[in-house]
């Protein structure tokens, strides 16, 4: 494994989740992960873990502008509605990390 592309890997997967995930919501985070473990190495696990740790800062994204847009659009009233349904927010940050770590691995496999 090349030192400090974990990291590296994490951050460009990351990135790519936010800017394809809206055009493409399944294909978006698992092109995310697997990219991040190209860029990681060192195997399957690490890739893997590259890529649910893109899942997860992508995943905060989506929860963060989904808070701002509802607070701008409808105030108080819509912080609280989209707070209320964290549970869909809880859904998305799994199906980031989950889909990030399908793709992190199959990465981590094809730069061994």
């Amino acid at each position: 494994m090349a030192k400090g592309s974990f990291w590296p890997g994490a951050v460009v997967g990351f990135i790519l989740m936010v800017l394809i995930g809206g055009a493409l919501p399944v294909l978006g985070p698992i092109i995310g992960g697997l990219v991040a473990g190209l860029i990681a190495k060192g195997g399957m696990w690490n890739g893997a873990k590259a890529g649910f740790t893109a899942g997860i800062f992508g995943a905060l994204v989506v929860i963060i502008i989904g808070l701002v847009v509802g607070t701008l659009a409808m105030g108080l009233f819509g912080f609280l509605l989209v707070l209320g349904i964290g549970v869909i927010l809880v859904a998305t940050a799994l199906y980031f990390a989950v889909l990030g770590l399908v793709g992190g691995a199959i990465g981590g496999l094809i730069s061994k």
